[in-house]
């Protein structure tokens, strides 16, 4: 999975467009795009890798790092305890 960010939703969309290029050119066909339209937050499927890109605001709200860390449930509940 990749995250990343553009400085705007004209700079997101323009992301997705050059990368659904390179994906293309390297032999990549299938490759599904969810929020083109709006540019807040588009997500490319390409098959084994999932690309999310969005506007910093709208990245930090979701974030999604957060939700995909390497943390252990049990890292989770000890620092919970110790809190």
């Amino acid at each position: 999975m990749i995250i990343a960010s553009g400085t705007s939703t004209r700079h997101v969309h323009a992301l997705a467009q050059k990368l659904r290029e390179k994906l293309e050119k390297a032999g990549q066909k299938q490759i599904r795009i969810e929020g083109l339209t709006q540019a807040d937050w588009i997500v490319m499927d390409a098959g084994d890798i999932i690309i999310h890109l969005f506007r910093p605001e709208v990245r930090s709200f979701y974030s999604l790092e957060k939700m995909w860390s390497m943390q252990s449930p049990l890292d989770v509940i000890g620092q919970q305890i110790h809190a």
